[in-house]
């Protein structure tokens, strides 16, 4: 279990069953602009749903200019019951959003919980987790946001499904793992695909498919429809080409709350193998303590730039160190965490670490720290 350190001013502000998703193509795709920030007020004028058919959302815009990207295998995700955890007198707000301090960054999402509640990833569920005594993994983040709080849109878009059966694809099959959802595909792209967002296990759905959504109007409500035990919001950050998707974490997605920065590893066994499923130690000079998992060994999407499988958002702007136990030996490597930034490291089993942002595949320096 992860500890998360809040932090708390004197002022009042304020996901377990397996489903299978097996969902990959070679389409091309067309260039898509990033977004551009939007101070749209938060409101929506919709017909709430609670459980109704809809029509199957139609297709995208025109598809052009073909590219052929490299998928791994079928995906797996599951939806755990959230757990419970303090809850923080105050929430600092976010950066604007889209956010970028370095050139492959891409925090283009607002969270789709407000400031005012817990809206931040479940930290014993991040993306790619693997759910207990399964081999399946969680293809999103867990918000465990109280039941009956708003979802709001992460950014602008068009509703392209709303209601049940998400999943199948049929409309109104009420025993649809995501329960009742929402997909939004946003008015924007990045590196020529499609980005959408998915929002699940509402208890009460405000938009309808079609409908245009601007960053911070309100989707739904918290519930916990589909396959769930307790109220949260699970969320989605899906890669599309053509009519299919990929996800990607949505921590890298985004943006960090002001004074808080990203951490963000490749952890790799001696042979270069991938560590998968290991458990890091995150300690801040503050005495600080977080624990985060490397990804599962399969069903799960790298970014394409940083090929991670750990990140840990949300980290305040401060001096850490990272502890990697392998082969019964500690490795240590202290690093800083910068706001609205991603500090990136790569470990490579007894080669220990390095901090250089990914470059040249023919570069192979690397810091050895072992500790004794």
């Amino acid at each position: 279990m992860s500890t998360k350190r809040f932090r708390l001013i004197g002022i009042q502000l304020f996901v377990g069953l397996t489903v299978l998703v097996a969902c990959q193509n070679r389409a091309a795709v067309a260039s898509i602009d990033p977004p551009t920030p939007s101070q749209t007020p938060l409101t929506a004028t919709t017909t709430p749903i609670t459980n109704e058919r809809t029509s199957t959302p139609a297709p995208s815009a025109q598809i052009s200019t073909p590219q052929v990207p490299t998928y791994l295998p079928p995906l797996e995700i599951s939806f755990p019951t959230p757990s419970s955890g303090l809850v923080p007198i105050w929430r600092p707000p976010l950066e604007p959003a889209p956010w970028s301090l370095g050139p492959y960054d891409h925090f283009y999402f607002v969270r789709p919980i407000l400031a005012n509640e817990v809206n931040w990833p479940l930290s014993n569920y991040r993306y790619g987790y693997i759910f207990p005594d399964t081999n399946t993994v969680h293809t999103g983040v867990d918000i465990d946001a109280p039941r009956g709080t708003v979802i709001h849109a992460a950014a602008s878009g068009t509703v392209v499904w709303a209601g049940y059966g998400l999943l199948s694809g049929i409309q109104g099959s009420e025993d649809d793992p995501y329960g009742m959802a929402v997909v939004v595909r946003h008015d924007f792209g990045f590196e020529g695909h499609r980005l959408s967002t998915v929002y699940a296990h509402m208890e009460q759905i405000l938009v309808q498919v079609g409908q245009k959504v601007q960053a911070g109007d309100p989707l739904g409500l918290v519930g916990d429809t589909g396959f769930a035990t307790g109220p949260h919001v699970h969320f989605e950050v899906r890669l599309e080409t053509d009519n299919y998707f990929t996800t990607r974490n949505p921590e890298l997605w985004m943006v960090p709350p002001e004074g808080d920065g990203v951490l963000v590893g490749k952890l790799l066994n001696t042979d270069g193998s991938w560590l998968d499923a290991h458990t890091v130690d995150v300690v801040g000079q503050d005495g600080s303590f977080n624990e985060v998992d490397t990804y599962a060994a399969t069903g799960i999407y790298h970014d394409d730039y940083y090929q991670e499988n750990l990140v840990l958002s949300d980290l305040p702007a401060g001096n850490y160190t990272v502890k990697v136990n392998y082969t019964d030996k500690e490795y240590d490597l202290k690093i800083a965490i910068h706001s609205g930034a991603i500090s990136y490291f790569t470990f490579r089993g007894t080669f220990g670490y390095k901090t250089d942002l990914p470059s040249l595949p023919d570069e192979n320096t690397w810091l050895v720290t072992p500790q004794p």
